[in-house]
């Protein structure tokens, strides 16, 4: 047989009935704040949760839990749709977005950490549906720990193979039996950095719901907010620190987070890839303040504080705003168009094209100027002093080329679609990069509300593509994926 159909869907029934379960740790702020959604996501809890029972009873008898690389492919994209699609159900069951292109835009929106909103008034929906907001933004970070760690070096997608080689306890040679002890110690990591965000941000002075939803998606670097001007609401320099900090940290390789809490900060700073993360991050962070302080930007902290905010904030794609980076000058709303397609570390919860992969790109360019004068010597591509195989390097090298096709398509059917320019190349790049603000009609203040319908789906297919890594995505549509030879 060509797939293994039953464990599939197997699988697929568990992540639902999880989804369920997730779905009722809303109900505690439903029954507190008593605004009339509980039965909305206690009804849509238990069609989760059925659906998925139903699939696991039907498929577990008999089941070969062998689990093939087609079988991971199709495990990976239809277990982000499946959870998407029944995550929309407490949004159009409470009425807070009753039309399931919008429900369904926002749910993929979360669950890929992207950020990209279609609600006008946050602040009016009720606390339990926006707590399932955030939510979904803290699953799909978590989420994608378990795709880097356990599937995509496994279905080969390029560069997440040296994620593997840098993660605790795993070797190549013995990634299958270390996966599920590496992803416990990455959970774990994941999930204390979230519980110490929200003590520090409920100490700074939000509330403590506040907190620990702004910590849930700040740690998925997702970016939903429960205000309206995001993080622009609070002023306090302590909570925007506090965010930038762990903005800093869950766009950095997990893996470098576990070795640092293990006092080995030399392998930290030796890495290639931090380096370049760190550099970036504090270089464009000076220089977008020296330049909105020399415009007249408030103080030179606050200008500081601003462009660090917004820089860490867009190469992490997080998406959170303390101010709009687009009415600053053409000049800065440009070079955050740039960062949109940087990506923070492999082995984090951001999207994007990931710096490593950058790196690698950069670093091939140069060397083939040396083989043109030495067309037979071998000078291999190197990462962090170890060799990278031609294999990795030519995925990568596709990798960027098809990025960039997809951001210019995209593009182009959305201005057919009706956006203007900025709009068009601005909501495909931060969709595609799951960033979630743009430019244009889709900037930092704005939002998706006024993208048409068939526009949304095309952007939600885009959050997908971006958040699973191209490949994942773009081998269903393959016709040798479904041929048996």
């Amino acid at each position: 047989m060509l797939f293994n159909y039953r464990v599939i869907v197997n699988i697929l029934g568990i992540l639902l009935m999880l989804n369920g379960a997730f779905m009722l740790t809303c109900l505690p702020f439903s029954m507190y704040f008593k605004e009339g959604d509980l039965l909305a996501i206690l009804g849509a809890a238990v069609i989760t949760a059925f659906a998925g029972f139903l699939a696991w009873v039907l498929t577990r008898k008999n089941l070969n839990k062998e689990l093939r690389k087609r079988d991971g492919y199709l495990v990976v994209a239809f277990g982000w749709l499946t959870m998407s699609f029944f995550g929309s159900l407490p949004y159009i069951l409470s009425g807070s977005i009753p039309n399931l292109t919008d429900a369904f835009f926002e749910t993929l929106s979360g669950f890929s950490t992207t950020g990209a909103t279609i609600l006008k008034d946050i602040e009016s929906v009720n606390k339990g549906i926006l707590f399932w907001r955030s939510l979904t933004q803290w699953i799909g970070g978590m989420g994608i720990i378990v795709l880097t760690v356990a599937i995509l070096p496994i279905l080969g997608i390029g560069g997440m193979q040296l994620f593997v080689a840098e993660a605790p306890g795993i070797s190549p040679d013995k990634l299958q039996p270390r996966i599920k002890e590496t992803a416990k110690r990455l959970w774990f990591i994941y999930l204390g950095l979230t519980v110490t965000e929200t003590v520090l941000l409920w100490v700074g002075g939000m509330t403590f719901y506040d907190a620990i939803n702004h910590s849930l998606t700040t740690m998925a670097t997702g970016g939903f907010s429960t205000k309206n001007a995001s993080i622009a609401y609070y002023t306090s320099p302590f909570i925007q620190y506090v965010i930038i900090i762990f903005m800093f940290l869950a766009g950095t390789n997990f893996t470098m987070t576990y070795f640092a809490l293990h006092k080995n900060f030399e392998k930290v700073l030796k890495n290639e890839e931090f380096r370049f993360y760190a550099g970036v991050s504090i270089f464009a962070s000076i220089t977008v303040g020296l330049v909105i302080f020399g415009l007249g930007h408030d103080n030179l902290e606050k200008s500081i504080r601003d462009a660090l905010f917004q820089v860490v904030s867009v190469i992490t794609t997080t998406g959170y705003i303390t101010a709009d980076y687009t009415a600053w000058s053409p000049f800065i709303t440009v070079l955050f168009f740039v960062m949109m397609f940087f990506g923070a570390s492999a082995g984090s919860t951001a999207g994007g094209v990931k710096i490593v992969r950058h790196i690698i790109l950069i670093k091939n360019s140069f060397l083939e100027l040396k083989r043109q004068l030495h067309p037979n010597a071998v000078i291999p591509v190197r990462f962090n002093g170890k060799a990278v195989s031609r294999e990795i390097t030519y995925n990568i090298l596709a990798f960027i080329m098809i990025y960039i096709f997809i951001f210019a398509i995209g593009s182009i059917t959305m201005g057919i679609l009706g956006a203007d320019f900025d709009t068009a190349i601005g909501s495909v790049a931060t969709c595609l990069g799951n960033i979630g603000p743009g430019i244009g009609e889709v900037g930092p203040v704005d939002n998706f509300a006024g993208i048409s319908a068939p526009g949304k789906w095309l952007l939600a297919f885009l959050m997908l593509l971006g958040r699973l890594e191209l490949f994942t995505v773009l081998m269903l549509f393959t016709p040798y994926f479904w041929k048996t030879n």
